[in-house]
């Protein structure tokens, strides 16, 4: 076996492993602490350490609030006490001390005048929001695979318990999925779709166009959506046909099935239907590996008229002032759900230019964090392969 290749050393190399050497000396750290100058930015780091390793049990008080329903009680109710807490949420009183305490501590929960409980800053904006109530009780299953995080990263057998709520992940033939399996992870996404498409709306016109794709549309939410903020568009939607097939009821609910329609199929295996101006793709690209995000790609280059345009949609590893979400948040939720990998906007523009786009923009969300959006035009002139 040949010798392995070092890595090539850099000219800063030396600076940071003083600089490591400096930050690991116990000496160090005390007079950092002790000195007035640096004694705040000890304090800052030692918190932001301990953030790290109590993270999972800040995480468990916000669950075990959602799932109290506790912020949509105080929403209703207004601020209440202790006990009157603890007999709306069958608690014991100690107990429920306990979970009020470690609320306000983070910012969930308040104290107010009178030993009454409110709603705090962090709190207020999960009441009465169905979406991200979803996504928190959600992550219960997450959770439990992150339990052991090596026997996930390694791939051992019964890791990655995740990957069963997203049954296409885990099959070769996801068009062949029931109603019922489909059921659970659609109403999840059907939930939590209104704060994509608000951020998609906003971004972009939708309107400058006449017939919208929705390929993995799930349900029809972001299409009901765009179907009345643009009162002239035809949508379409194309999923899985056990998906769609609530699509198609969600149309007729809502009084849109004159200009909605759904089509069941597999986006990596069956073609896309033709003649759509706007293609959108929610939510969908960061589910997959780069050969299938360029495959579908492709396809939907294929099927876009001239002219046409693709809406990605979807969180970027890059997301400025949210950088953990990438890689740190997505990176380990994509592998427990067995497929699918975090991308920064600079690889997106190169699969977009392979699969034969050009003119990508990145457009402003109001919350990035929730969706970034690139928008790319279908380059008539490109000879690219779209095989």
């Amino acid at each position: 076996m040949g010798a392995r290749l070092m890595p090539a050393a850099h000219w800063s190399d030396a600076a940071l492993a003083w600089r490591d050497r400096l930050l690991g000396s116990a000496r160090f750290r005390r007079w950092a602490e002790a000195f007035a100058p640096t004694r705040w930015i000890a304090r800052r780091r030692a918190a932001q350490v301990f953030d790290l390793v109590a993270g999972f049990v800040y995480s468990q008080v916000l669950l075990a609030c959602v799932q109290l329903r506790l912020f949509d009680l105080l929403l209703v109710r207004g601020p209440q006490t202790l006990e009157s807490l603890a007999g709306q949420l069958s608690l014991a009183p100690a107990a429920t001390e306990r979970l009020v305490l470690a609320a306000v501590s983070l910012r969930l929960l308040e104290v107010r005048p009178h030993g009454r409980f409110g709603l705090g800053p962090l709190g207020a904006p999960l009441a009465g929001n169905a979406g991200l109530m979803a996504m928190i009780e959600h992550h219960g299953a997450l959770y439990r695979d992150l339990a052991d995080p090596l026997a996930l990263l390694r791939g051992e057998p019964g890791a990655g318990r995740l990957a069963g709520f997203w049954p296409y992940a885990g099959t070769e033939s996801p068009d062949a999925l029931g109603t019922d399996e489909v059921a659970a992870y659609s109403a999840l996404m059907a939930a939590s779709q209104p704060l994509v498409a608000e951020q998609v709306l906003q971004a972009y016109p939708v309107q400058r166009h006449r017939r919208l794709l929705d390929v993995g549309g799930g349900d029809g939410a972001f299409a009901c959506a765009a179907a009345r903020h643009a009162p002239q568009l035809q949508v379409q939607v194309f999923d899985l046909p056990g998906v769609t097939a609530r699509a198609q009821s969600r149309f007729e609910q809502a009084g849109l099935a004159h200009r909605c329609s759904a089509q069941g199929g597999d986006f990596f295996r069956d073609t896309l239907p033709a003649g759509a101006d706007l293609i959108t793709l929610l939510r969908i690209v960061h589910d997959h590996d780069d050969a299938r995000v360029l495959h579908l790609l492709r396809a939907v280059r294929r099927s876009l008229a001239d002219g046409g345009c693709v809406l990605l949609a979807e969180p970027l590893a890059d997301t400025a002032g949210a950088e953990a979400m990438g890689h740190g948040y997505f990176g380990f939720y994509l592998l427990a759900m067995g497929r699918g990998e975090p991308r920064t906007e600079a690889r997106l523009r190169e699969l977009l230019a392979e699969a034969g786009f050009t003119r990508v923009r990145r457009l402003a969300t109001r919350v990035p964090l929730q969706a970034s959006v690139l928008v790319a035009e279908a380059d008539r002139r490109s000879s690219v392969n779209l095989s």
